[in-house]
């Protein structure tokens, strides 16, 4: 049975780094470490989705509030592991956060996707995104992006 849970601390989300690593396969511990001391206080958490203790499915995600939307819940680093996509993983992370945001009376949920990544576009517009505008990028550091 699959359940569905936020991780609560940072020692968990370490423990789930494999998940993290599908996506970013160079991520190393130390950096993840490092990152997250930097991540935490500023709102951010995590949310996996578990068959027992494995984890087959993790989002980060942000509380934060813009002048343009009030306080809003962004969707960070959808990941689901290779065997286990097109079962629904994704749809529970979504709905668990969707009632999250709601929770938190959030204005709108968020999320950015690179352009290329077809298929989790489709999936995104299913869930009721929709595209508002465009996140420039000016790429200071290129050996520092994933």
């Amino acid at each position: 049975m699959l359940t569905v849970r936020e991780l609560v601390d940072k020692q968990e989300m370490i423990n789930n780094i494999s998940v993290l690593q599908v996506l970013y396969p160079s991520l190393t511990l130390a950096e993840y470490d490092a990152e997250l001391d930097q991540m935490l206080p500023h709102n951010y958490g995590q949310v996996g989705v578990f068959d027992g203790e494995n984890c087959l499915g993790i989002s980060g995600f942000w509380i934060g509030t813009k002048l343009w939307c009030g306080k809003y819940l962004e969707l960070d680093n959808i990941v689901v592991i290779e065997k286990h996509r097109s079962q629904g993983i994704g749809k529970l992370i979504f709905d668990f956060l969707h009632k999250k945001a709601i929770e938190h009376d959030c204005t709108m949920l968020s999320l950015d996707s690179y352009t290329s990544n077809f298929k989790a576009h489709k999936f995104f517009y299913n869930e009721g995104y929709s595209p508002k505008g465009f996140h420039f990028i000016n790429i200071l550091q290129s050996k520092k992006v994933r």
